[in-house]
């Protein structure tokens, strides 16, 4: 039996949302034989929902979209919502909170960016693939 090559979810836009998206995702990186990438896509996963519910300028209730395709030997990580606003990439201070998700997605990923979807909003994505050994 052939898996799918794209998992699509769609969440409320709150906390409890983040370890149900990440579960999705570990689910389909072992179904896609790529569990070896699974520290590091879920932790994309876990700061671009998380940018997602708590800087996303929307209606409290508009959802927000999780996408993961399968690239030969890698994912892509999508976040879609409906905010207008672009993440930006900060430079917190050491003694900050919070202000280095999107630092650590360009660490861990091979590439990311944000674009445009159909509809309102935007995409925030991430690209990581098995490392040759």
């Amino acid at each position: 039996m052939n898996e799918p090559e794209e998992v699509v979810r769609r969440w409320r836009r709150e906390a409890g949302c983040v370890p149900l998206a990440r579960a999705e995702l570990r689910k389909a990186l072992a179904d896609w034989g790529l569990s070896e990438l699974e520290g590091d896509a879920l932790l994309v996963a876990s700061e671009l929902v998380t940018n997602a519910v708590r800087h996303a300028i929307a209606p409290r209730d508009r959802e927000i979209e999780t996408r993961y395709v399968r690239l030969g030997n890698g994912v892509r990580v999508e976040v879609h919502d409906t905010s207008p606003v672009r993440p930006v990439v900060g430079e917190p201070d050491q003694d900050d909170d919070g202000g280095r998700g999107l630092c650590l997605v360009a660490v861990v990923a091979d590439r990311w960016a944000v674009g445009a979807r159909v509809g309102p909003g935007k995409r925030v994505w991430a690209e990581l693939s098995v490392k040759a050994p």
